[in-house]
């Protein structure tokens, strides 16, 4: 059985369906979510559905790499106490994100020319 959950993402409220031992880490995942769509907003001046695709290349790029970032212990209640995150490099990550928009641009500017 599942149970509905109200998530805010950008301000906006997303009604989704998961099951209920499932609640407390999709939540966490929605905030770790809207945090990142916060930062890459402020870095790049990016927003809406360029903003959704550079947000989510960079978290599955982290994901492929095997990185994990700091999550504050407010955003998640079953963290463990021995976990060690790994810090969030400012700069790496501007770097990154700075890459992930150029491929973007190029991808985009071929997708104009088919059409």
């Amino acid at each position: 059985m599942s149970t509905t959950l109200d998530i805010k993402i950008q301000g906006r409220e997303y009604r989704v369906a998961c099951p209920p031992e499932e609640v407390e880490s999709l939540q966490s995942a929605a905030e770790l979510l809207n945090t990142r769509l916060d930062e890459i907003a402020k870095a790049t001046k990016s927003t809406g559905e360029r903003l959704a695709i550079m947000t989510a290349l960079n978290l599955a790029h982290e994901v492929d790499a095997g990185k994990t970032e700091a999550i504050p212990q407010s955003h998640t209640a079953s963290a463990s106490e021995n976990s060690i995150a790994t810090p969030i490099d400012d700069a790496e990550s501007l770097r990154r994100i700075e890459a992930i928009e150029a491929r973007l641009d190029a991808a985009l500017a071929r997708q104009n020319e088919l059409f």
